[in-house]
């Protein structure tokens, strides 16, 4: 696969994995300072409420932003990498990153994603797995994760056959962070993109 087709690959991966089902709500390729001389334009935003019940679960929710990055070059290209949510994410292929792992381990990743969103630090990796039919009934909808050692001595090249699950790296600082972006501002900005 190309590089675009592989990004149009890990997008479908993306929406099935962690957007699709009840109670998600997300938009790809919002448009944030639309009419500016720098439009900021994220390629999947999610956001998650704290529940569904109670307004005060919908207000204290907080918001994901993924980026497609298909190789290295594309996540040094300067396009992309707006991380502007609490929680953010590159999703990639395991080729990618074991090209970008020597950048994660000597931290010039993080210092570029740093210099990308003004300090921002609250990001992590989602690396698309491919799962596989097991026996075993005790494993869940009859697929498991194929071991990431594995993945990562022998990559799957990303294709249309193969049944994908994303894994996060746990490279970054993934926890919850701060967005200096008010949620009316977020949320408009989704609804406009229209999925």
């Amino acid at each position: 696969m190309n590089r675009k087709e592989i990004t149009k690959r890990l997008s479908e991966i993306l929406e099935l994995d962690r957007l699709s089902g009840p109670g998600k709500y997300w938009a790809r390729e919002v448009t944030l300072d639309y009419g500016r001389s720098h439009p900021v334009r994220v390629d999947y935003m999610q956001y998650v409420p704290d529940g569904a019940v109670f307004a005060s679960d919908i207000e204290n929710g907080h918001f994901i932003c993924y980026e497609i990055k298909s190789c290295k070059a594309d996540i040094y290209s300067g396009n992309g990498l707006n991380f502007i949510a609490e929680k953010n994410y590159i999703v990639t292929s395991m080729d990618c990153y074991k090209e970008i792992l020597p950048d994660i381990q000597s931290g010039k990743l993080m210092d570029y994603i740093k210099q990308a969103n003004n300090g921002s630090v609250n990001w992590d990796i989602l690396i698309a797995i491919p799962e596989y039919e097991v026996a075993d009934e005790t494993c869940k909808n009859g697929y498991r994760h194929s071991k990431m050692i594995d993945e990562f001595d022998n990559p799957t090249p990303i294709d249309t056959k193969t049944r994908w699950k994303l894994i996060a790296a746990s490279v970054g600082n993934i926890r919850k962070g701060y967005r200096k972006r008010s949620k009316v501002e977020m949320l408009f900005c989704m609804l406009r993109s229209g999925r």
